[in-house]
């Protein structure tokens, strides 16, 4: 029962709550996520966003990726910190309709085969390339390669997360999903 009412659930989310948004199949939310986006949310195939998580800026997310719990992808330009005479409570922000300050074409991409760990948080612009891994509590203010596990704040890199030989083998199967 409880499997039959969490595909309703996500069913809800897709088809009515976050319907402005292109999202693949196979879509889990677990409780308190959050999506918006001011242009555009692509989400492939097979996503997991753990509970609440949230995306608040545009982004483009490819298929088998892994969102943990707490994650946040944010803008990094949300804010016009620069408005003279206005306190920054009260300054644009991104979610205005009139907004034209940084941070309007600035997007997050987060290729396929990506998990990104506990409490992680991605600022816009950044491109987290095919394979990598987040480690839990970083955050990613660069692009980060293939198969790289990188972690900390900033994020940096640690190591590969395979040999160019299990690479190629991983690739391979990757078909079959």
């Amino acid at each position: 029962m409880l499997k039959f009412l969490t595909r309703v659930r996500n069913f809800y989310l897709v088809k009515v709550k976050y319907r402005k948004y292109s999202i693949g199949s196979n879509f889990h939310a677990g409780r308190g996520v959050n999506l918006w986006a001011k242009s555009s949310l692509t989400i492939g195939n097979n996503f997991y966003i753990g509970r609440y998580s949230q995306i608040e800026c545009d982004a483009k997310i490819g298929d088998n990726v892994l969102f943990a719990n707490y994650v946040a992808v944010i803008g990094k330009y949300d804010h016009n910190y620069e408005q003279i005479g206005v306190p920054i409570r009260l300054a644009s922000q991104i979610k205005d309709k009139d907004y034209n300050w940084k941070g309007l074409n600035s997007k997050v991409i987060i290729e396929d085969d990506v998990w990104i760990g506990y409490g992680s948080v991605i600022l816009s612009g950044v491109t987290i390339s095919k394979g990598s891994i987040i480690a839990a509590g970083s955050i990613v203010t660069t692009n980060v390669p293939p198969y790289s596990i990188v972690a900390g704040n900033p994020a940096k890199f640690i190591k590969q997360r395979f040999s160019k030989e299990n690479q190629i083998e991983h690739e391979k199967n990757l078909n079959k999903f």
